[in-house]
């Protein structure tokens, strides 16, 4: 009797397979890329409502600008809301995991911190609306209603960094790479955004006072090196410093390219374009130090890591701004790239920056003597508070 023998049947593969997995594994979450657009929204349309006060002031409520704004709210409070109740729902079983429960509702931490920011964005509108109706144009940036909306604002892009963060700490492989570079996005943002709380600092006028050198000692260490400790990314600090510096050297040379002339008065002088914001301070120099350090003082103890990143910071940040702050005094700087010839129509012509000289901020050498040694202080506690919140958040997983 003749024995049947069975033949193993070759497995064939489709030539797409791969491709697919590998597209896949390197996936941004939708809500991700949802968020990161809220938080790029509402930087651009920050420092283009800036602008639109000092060169045009305030002719109407939902100009440009304030929509741009007002949008970053309605998308990361619609999505994270999504986000939220699907999760609680099952109908991202993805994220159930990955969650956290409040207020019998579940969802990953970011999102309930973008979404009370995107909560918080929209409230602030009709009362800056009523503020302006019934005070008038600001004098300063940190308005009531407009403290409530960088709040908001703030919340949201902290709640975005959040968000990535968990995902990027779950992901493994080729997932994680993009998820990364996003991190390292929203850090950069974040930076912009530490700094146009600090609108009034970021002059060139101060950039020879101890008070300058102090304020960016206290603003910028927690967040370069918090974000930079909270990635894996070896040039991590350079990453976000440059993501500052190409956003905001956009801004100086895109805003003066459009048309636009003062509808309030005083006029003490006329405005014939947007006017654009401070060159980009050069934080990128103190961003490549701290990368330096970082790969050589990874087994040190962290007191000693914030004492090395803090002075190396203030270091750098004055060996390269100051000589930097005398160059844009010059004729030299008075150009679309460097942006030291525009001046908002409230700048009066016999003001220090009209007439591109150092404000005296300081009392004298004592006094800045004092304020840079407070500087260097600073700098070391906010490193040490950037280090200690970088290293919770490379443990973050929700």
């Amino acid at each position: 009797m003749a024995r049947s023998i069975s033949l193993p049947v070759p497995v064939t593969h489709s030539p797409a397979a791969p491709l697919a997995a590998a597209a896949q594994a390197a996936a941004v979450p939708w809500y991700v890329w949802c968020s990161t657009a809220a938080v790029t929204l509402a930087m651009i349309g920050g420092h283009w409502d800036i602008s639109w006060h000092r060169s045009i002031g305030r002719d109407a409520f939902l100009t440009p600008a304030h929509i741009a704004i007002y949008l970053c709210g309605i998308l990361a409070g619609v999505s994270c809301a999504y986000m939220i109740l699907a999760t609680t729902l099952g109908r991202l079983p993805e994220l159930e995991a990955a969650s956290v429960k409040m207020w019998g509702f579940r969802g990953p931490l970011g999102a309930f911190i973008s979404a009370w920011g995107g909560v918080a964005m929209i409230t602030s509108a009709p009362f800056d609306n009523w503020w302006h109706n019934a005070y008038g144009l600001d004098v300063k940036v940190l308005s009531p209603p407009h403290t409530l909306l960088i709040l908001g604002v703030f919340a949201v892009e902290l709640g975005t960094l959040i968000l990535i963060l968990g995902a990027m700490n779950r992901a493994q492989g080729r997932r994680r790479e993009p998820l990364e570079r996003l991190y390292l996005y929203v850090g950069g943002m974040l930076l912009a955004l530490i700094l146009v709380l600090l609108f009034e600092y970021t002059f060139r006028t101060a950039y020879h006072s101890g008070l300058f050198y102090l304020v960016m000692s206290v603003a910028i260490p927690p967040v370069m090196v918090g974000v930079a400790t909270g990635s894996a990314h070896r040039w991590a600090a350079t990453y976000s410093a440059a993501v500052y510096t190409a956003f905001m050297a956009g801004l100086c040379w895109v805003l003066p390219l459009f048309p636009a002339a003062p509808k309030l008065g005083p006029v003490y002088h006329q405005v014939h374009q947007f006017v654009p914001p401070p060159f980009p301070l050069l934080i990128l120099a103190p961003a490549i130090v701290l990368d330096l350090l970082r790969a050589r003082t990874r087994a040190w103890n962290p007191v000693l890591r914030a004492l090395v990143y803090g002075i190396a910071f203030l270091a750098t940040f004055l060996a390269v701004q100051w000589p930097f702050a005398d160059f844009l005094m010059s004729p030299g700087a008075r150009n679309w790239i460097f942006g030291s010839g525009f001046y908002d129509y409230l700048t009066p012509r016999d003001s220090a920056l009209y007439r591109n000289v150092f404000a005296a901020i300081d009392s004298g050498t004592g006094q800045f003597g004092e304020r840079l040694a407070w500087a260097a202080a600073w700098a070391v506690a906010m490193s040490g508070l950037g280090l200690a919140w970088g290293s919770w958040m490379r443990r973050l997983r929700r």
